[in-house]
């Protein structure tokens, strides 16, 4: 890409614009959470699904009820239940009555017909009610019957899990927790914070937001993340890192052959890529850098990591794999520095 052909201060600030007051409204709303807030825009930007984990009535819900919120979209909330059916998430066939007397079957849409759907939950579903995402995340349809129904858009998956409880619950499958670009940690605020919030927030009730975006407002941050610029040494690091992480390759860092069974997809590559452009936006870059794939390796590689038996045993977690992965990869890549400098 020739330097013409780079997005220029005027053309990004309107989206810049747009993500900080974003944020500036979030952290009102949801006080001492910046930089999960900041990193559940990223995924927004992103297009991506994203997976909330921790303990109840640390804002989970109320996070994604102010996204809905903030960004005018539809917001459904799903509860998920042991006795929760796919067809209470996609919609079924029913039989009605018209007003001629006549009968004809009528497609009643599910509550995954919207733009954001909370997945509350999600791992007290059963495997075949879980599975009944897997196409909506990845087509943005629905199929029922041999007819496909296309999803409202934007369309987006925050699902939500317990990292405590588990009797009774069904571990997502693998399959299904590499669709989310990204796993956060919603984690308790500090003292501070929480004196805040008890002094000003009678029963938790939020203030009411000044600020929110149109229909118009998210499309400019999408095109114009689309035009953010990936330059060729910082995908080939985004794609070292992640074969660094398969245990079996040539590339594997120690730890990886030690304690991996199966490292991240191509589909994490991906979504490394697509995550720091969404950073380098909010940052007001034209141009994707290594900080900017820095900031987001954790939260894209943390599900996508399959520990051995013997990680277990050592109890080392993918938080700590990656941490090594980040240390033991180089940024630039030498040799393809010489290449491109020959060139």
């Amino acid at each position: 890409m020739s330097d013409t052909q780079l997005l220029q201060p005027a053309e990004l600030e309107p989206a810049v614009s747009v993500a900080q007051n974003f944020l500036c409204e979030l952290n009102k709303i949801l006080l001492g959470k910046e930089k999960l807030h900041k990193m559940v825009l990223v995924g927004l930007i992103s297009k991506g699904h994203i997976l909330l984990e921790g303990l109840p009535g640390v804002g989970k819900t109320a996070l994604v009820k102010a996204i809905g919120e903030l960004l005018n979209l539809n917001f459904n909330r799903v509860q998920f239940t042991p006795d929760l059916m796919p067809s209470d998430i996609l919609g079924t066939n029913i039989l009605q009555e018209t007003g001629s007397g006549k009968r004809e079957i009528v497609f009643q849409k599910g509550p995954i017909f919207t733009n954001i759907m909370l997945a509350d939950e999600i791992n007290r579903a059963s495997p075949k009610t879980q599975s009944a995402l897997l196409e909506a995340m990845q087509e943005f349809c629905v199929t029922l019957l041999g007819e496909t129904r296309e999803l409202p858009k934007p369309f987006f998956v925050l699902a939500s899990q317990n990292p405590i409880e588990m009797e009774g619950t069904y571990p997502i499958p693998e399959a299904q927790l590499d669709r989310f670009l990204f796993k956060l940690d919603v984690t308790n605020v500090n003292p501070d914070v929480l004196t805040e919030i008890i002094s000003t927030r009678r029963r938790g009730i939020p203030p009411k937001s000044e600020w929110s975006a149109n229909a118009n407002d998210i499309e400019l941050m999408f095109k114009t993340m689309e035009r953010i610029h990936l330059p060729k040494a910082v995908a080939n690091y985004i794609s070292r890192l992640v074969a660094g992480t398969h245990p079996n390759s040539g590339h594997a860092i120690d730890e990886a052959k030690k304690y991996l069974s199966y490292g991240a997809s191509p589909r994490a590559a991906i979504s490394l890529a697509e995550a720091s452009r969404a950073v380098a936006l909010i940052s007001g870059r034209p141009t994707v850098g290594f900080e900017d794939v820095n900031e987001v390796v954790h939260p894209v590689l943390n599900h996508r990591l399959i520990l051995n038996y013997r990680a277990k045993m050592d109890k080392v977690t993918t938080s700590q794999i990656i941490d090594k992965l980040l240390n033991d990869v180089d940024e630039v890549d030498l040799e393809l520095s010489s290449t491109i400098s020959v060139k």
